[in-house]
């Protein structure tokens, strides 16, 4: 009865082949790569987050359009909402679907964005959520 024979050789070799080309990919901050840029640095600064209240009103933007036009609410969990962003996501289509039907779609478009704007901002008011994360604010 044999051990391992070729199959196993052939196993250590891949792991030989990929431990090695993972360490060959490894350099010194500021190193060159291949393509001629210049690896992170220690110095570079960490790129700037988006800030929660702006990110709300894109995010609730984005899906007040496309439940305005599906005239459907998905499940909050999917869209990848809190349940307070949610709750923002159905007053802002609530008026939006008013605005529509008193004036037009155009009018409609505008409101969500001032809409969601305002109500993200008072929801992150103080950089995180009102209320908790889960709770309506």
């Amino acid at each position: 009865m044999t051990t391992g024979g070729a199959r196993g050789k052939g196993a250590v070799l891949a792991l030989a082949l990929l431990a090695a080309g993972l360490a060959a990919g490894c350099g010194q901050p500021g190193a060159r790569d291949t393509a001629g840029g210049t690896g992170a640095s220690a110095n570079s600064p960490s790129p700037s987050a988006t800030p929660p209240a702006q990110l709300c009103a894109q995010i609730i933007g984005y899906w007040s359009r496309r439940t305005l036009d599906d005239d459907t609410y998905g499940d909050y969990q999917s869209m990848g909402l809190s349940d307070g962003q949610y709750e923002i996501l159905r007053k802002v289509v609530d008026a939006a679907r008013a605005e529509r039907g008193r004036t037009d779609a155009r009018s409609a478009e505008r409101l969500i964005d001032r809409r969601a704007r305002e109500l993200c901002e008072k929801r992150y008011r103080n950089g995180e959520p009102t209320g908790g994360p889960w709770g309506a604010g």
